[in-house]
């Protein structure tokens, strides 16, 4: 009776962190966390525990836009399906609205079940690849989406692994156990050499030692100094990863640089560089548009929608977009591979699906968070809204179910607990 009691009052703690804990599975496993999650929250209301927060009203004020977008989408097929799959954006905040708020013990238990739960992950993914290579000889098995999979994506599976790094990195006093957790978790985001999250942690590395540590000024030193050491020495001695980063900047101001990881001698593939990518007219298919480039293109031809139709306020549409992209793709004679993409950039996929009101609520969204995570100094709260406000502009991270569960999981227990309130006033 005490462990169904015990399970019973902290049932909130156990479903968010059940819903945290699930995103990297498959959406089957993560649909019915978040079910779960809403059904016990709705089946406990009290009135009681009804609050005002003007931060979750932003999320409501989102999907309801999305949700009017219907009456002028150019899809309407694809709206419905793309509400269905952001629908959270309005059952969570409702819940969080109707439920109690977390205190700073039942926060840190889910952030520490989260935290923990990434470094099995990561541990995994790293036996899987070293199976992998025993069985084929092959190094690609420990970098990028090899690692984790196209389908997690290492972008995505970047981003948890790095929240939950910083969580242990956070920790004044570390046991060995997070110590040790920590240093994989390292590993395994560097292994993932997302471009963009390994830019987002030497910044919050950084914002940490300025704006929260209260450390001796030699130690700061000498941990940031053994921060960069790390990672000189894996760009160097791991070619993989100084690959990534080199080919990167290579592309991004030569023009037609030669791929030699997608074509050969018969067929040659020739990579974009950024000027290419934003100014060039006769494109061929045998053109091929690295990372960086390939946004920049995607806000071009964004920008080229908004002068050809009549979008500004409206877009074309939650989940409408792919269509036009296609089409842009087809004139400029592109590989047509390319038209798959979507603007991998949230703040232009949200303005270019429901218009400039609905950009402006995103951004009104990470102002509001960006500042009470400073306000209260909670450094897990900065690490998240920090990340997600550049994250936002190099992926549509809310375009897809992981992104959505994950952010909206985290920016509603940030904005509503008792202690960030507490703190906030």
């Amino acid at each position: 009776m005490k462990i169904i009691k015990s399970l019973f009052d902290n049932r909130y703690v156990i479903l968010l962190s059940a819903m945290l804990i699930t995103i990297p599975l498959n959406f089957a496993y993560g649909s019915i966390t978040s079910i779960l999650f809403l059904v016990v929250c709705l089946f406990s209301f009290n009135k009681n525990f009804i609050q005002f927060n003007f931060s979750l009203l932003l999320p409501i004020l989102l999907y309801i836009l999305m949700v009017l977008s219907f009456f002028w989408s150019i899809d309407s097929i694809e709206t419905i399906a793309a509400l269905k799959k952001e629908v959270l954006f309005l059952f969570m905040p409702i819940v969080f609205l109707l439920s109690p708020r977390l205190n700073s013990n039942q926060k840190e238990q889910g952030l520490k079940l989260f935290s923990f739960s990434m470094v099995l992950y990561a541990l995994y993914y790293m036996l899987k690849a070293t199976i992998n290579f025993i069985d084929k000889g092959d190094t690609k098995f420990f970098f990028y989406h090899d690692l984790v999979s196209m389908d997690l994506s290492a972008i995505y599976m970047s981003v948890f692994s790095s929240f939950a790094m910083f969580y242990f990195f956070s920790k004044t006093k570390r046991i060995i156990w997070e110590q040790i957790a920590m240093m994989i978790l390292m590993v395994f985001i560097l292994l993932l050499s997302s471009k963009s999250i390994i830019f987002i942690n030497v910044l919050l590395f950084i914002c940490y030692y300025i704006y929260i540590s209260k450390t001796d000024k030699s130690i700061k030193i000498l941990t940031l100094i053994s921060v960069v050491v790390f990672l000189i020495f894996s760009f160097v001695c791991i070619k993989r990863i100084q690959e990534r980063f080199l080919l990167e900047y290579e592309t991004a101001f030569v023009d037609n640089t030669v791929n030699l990881e997608i074509g050969n001698k018969k067929n040659v593939v020739y990579n974009l560089s950024l000027s290419q990518a934003w100014k060039d007219n006769n494109f061929k298919p045998n053109d091929f548009l690295p990372g960086t480039a390939l946004r920049v293109f995607q806000i071009r031809i964004f920008s080229e929608m908004l002068q050809e139709h009549n979008m500004f306020f409206t877009g074309f549409g939650m989940g409408a977009t792919q269509e036009q992209i296609r089409k842009k793709v087809k004139q400029y004679n592109l590989f047509s591979g390319n038209g798959e993409f979507n603007f991998h950039n949230q703040y232009v996929q949200t303005f270019a699906e429901i218009g400039f009101f609905g950009c402006f609520i995103l951004l009104l969204m990470n102002f509001v968070n960006i500042k009470k995570a400073f306000i209260t100094k909670d450094f897990m709260h900065i690490v998240f809204s920090l990340t997600m406000l550049i994250l936002f502009l190099t992926d549509s991270f809310l375009s897809r179910q992981r992104g959505i569960v994950f952010f909206l999981t985290l920016y509603c227990i940030f904005n509503t607990s008792s202690d960030s309130v507490k703190n906030e006033k």
